[in-house]
């Protein structure tokens, strides 16, 4: 028994441990990310933060197309543009 406690992961308390159920998909999509070696939960960690990193991207993508989009914005970031090239100017 001792050798089971001592060959289980470790967890720090600031950790959450999550449990999922795969459907065979899941199956096959997390076999491919750990083909490189990776354990499970290093493939969902990863997994999970690309997929986060993707969203949040789109997001700051969405709101850069709006800015773009709004005369409002559009004129305050020309206004900008000239100041800073009269401050070049100096």
């Amino acid at each position: 028994m001792g050798e089971l406690l001592r060959d289980a992961p470790s967890y720090s308390e600031d950790m959450r441990v999550l449990t999922i159920e795969l459907d065979p998909e899941m199956e096959a999509a997390l076999a491919d990310l750990m083909v490189d070696g990776d354990s499970p939960e290093t493939a969902i960690r990863h997994a999970v933060l690309a997929a986060w990193r993707l969203r949040r991207d789109e997001r700051i993508r969405a709101q850069a197309e709006a800015i773009a989009a709004d005369p409002d914005d559009r004129a305050e970031i020309r206004a900008i543009q000239r100041e800073l090239d009269e401050l070049r100017a100096w």
